[in-house]
């Protein structure tokens, strides 16, 4: 554990700093005392040792500048291209920003010096996922899962592939066949796995009750663990429960959507992650924890007013994207989507932390919303678009149905139809 590191050398800068940096995020009381710990003996330290302080250093600063952070790390691995460590850092940090371009140039910077190595390919393939280069993405993730088969990264970029390409028997099949490697992984990999093999029986219209055993047996099992990241699975729980949800079928979940947001009121689980907190708005909104999730929305405006002016014109879209979910759980749709506006697009909020899977939820719920308030033209236009792309979710089609319907055009059996076809396709 990287805890243990400095209480066998407590005079190692690389031990101080790696604990430091995981303690802002876990313990944030103990991590001053490792990173003056680091800064005490920088004297001492080797120029690796200094590089990586100072890399840390640029992202835990009081006033931290992303950009710095990023061009601190740039500058690291150009020293130490070997350091996966500090890249996968860095990779974070771009996730965090919703710049996959940038996690891609530092990827492709190291690559040369790594070609040998397992991890760098599934590293590789994030962010051509997030870029939309699919074909590239999934070579590049599966030469990591042939040179590592317990690679979860790799194994987790492939299924984002298959998901996209509405492979969904194909990905659930080869995830299931994974998940006897996933026992040492963190709670959120693991859970966020079994997410994605809840998700594509969901998209790919399997039983509901193939849904409910995943989320069960699965994700809300990993609670029963003495060292679970009760947070971490709490993202992906409800990362589910909105999907049910936007789909009408929460009611086969019974009190869990109950059960979790008694869970999540709890202020802990508070401004861990912007994406968790977003989706926790929903699910006190939608179960009458009304003075609860206001509390929350309070919470994230005092965190950006506390960023710096670039931070904040960056956040500003999760900012109301926050308030959005809030009225959706409350069912004042028209409300919400005078939020969103007229041109919402969820992959324009990627600074939450989210990837496109993860965000596309939002965009299911603003065409919900568009529905429920009577915008059947623009929901056909926004809908159609999203059709043309990937073409093989039942789901979309029901929406387009439904949205043809209110106008009363005769494309609405077209539409059921089609989707009729691809709700046999894949599990039946």
């Amino acid at each position: 554990m990287i805890l243990d590191a400095p209480l066998h050398d407590h005079d190692c800068v690389l031990a101080n700093i790696l604990a430091a940096h995981f303690l802002f995020s876990a313990d944030p009381s103990r991590a001053p005392f490792h990173f003056q710990a680091a800064k005490s003996r920088l004297a001492q330290a080797t120029p690796y040792e200094r590089a990586v302080f100072e890399a840390i250093n640029s992202l835990v600063s009081e006033n931290r500048d992303d950009d710095v952070a990023i061009e601190s790390h740039a500058k690291l691995l150009n020293d130490y291209p070997k350091d996966l460590v500090s890249l996968k850092r860095a990779q974070v940090l771009c996730f965090y920003m919703g710049r996959p371009d940038l996690s891609l140039d530092l990827v492709h910077q190291v690559l040369p010096k790594n070609e040998q190595e397992d991890y760098i390919y599934g590293m590789l393939a994030f962010p051509l996922l997030e870029l939309g280069r699919m074909a590239d993405a999934e070579k590049a993730a599966r030469k990591g899962y042939e040179k590592n088969k317990q690679d979860c990264w790799a194994q987790h970029a492939v299924c984002h592939v298959l998901q996209y390409e509405c492979r969904f028997k194909e990905a659930v099949e080869f995830m299931e066949g994974c998940s006897s490697s996933w026992n040492s992984c963190s709670s959120f990999m693991l859970t966020h796995n079994w997410w994605h093999v809840a998700l594509c029986y969901l998209e790919g219209h399997a039983s509901m009750e193939e849904v409910l055993g995943v989320y069960d047996h699965q994700i809300w099992k990993e609670l029963e663990r003495d060292d679970a990241a009760s947070p971490e699975v709490y993202l992906n729980a409800l990362g589910l429960l909105l999907r049910v949800h936007v789909r009408n079928t929460l009611d086969i979940f019974e009190d869990r959507l109950k059960a979790l947001a008694d869970r999540v009121k709890d202020e802990a689980n508070w401004h861990v992650e912007w994406h968790l907190d977003l989706l926790i708005s929903w699910a006190l909104a939608k179960t009458g924890e009304l003075s609860k999730a206001e509390d929350l929305l309070k919470g994230l405006k005092s965190r950006i007013s506390s960023m710096n002016k670039k931070k904040q014109q960056r956040m500003r879209r999760g900012m109301l994207l926050a308030e959005a979910l809030y009225e959706y759980g409350r069912g004042n749709n028209k409300q919400a989507l005078e939020v969103l506006g007229p041109d919402f697009d969820a992959n324009d909020c990627k600074m939450i932390g989210a990837s496109d899977e993860q965000l596309d939820v939002f965009n299911e719920v603003w065409y919900d919303m568009l529905l429920s308030t009577g915008q059947a033209t623009k929901a056909i236009e926004v809908i159609e678009k999203r059709i043309k792309k990937r073409e093989g979710v039942p789901f979309m089609w029901r929406l387009l149905e439904r949205g043809y319907a209110m106008t009363g055009s005769q494309e609405a059996e077209v539409a059921s139809e089609k989707a009729r076809a691809l709700e046999a396709a894949y599990f039946v």
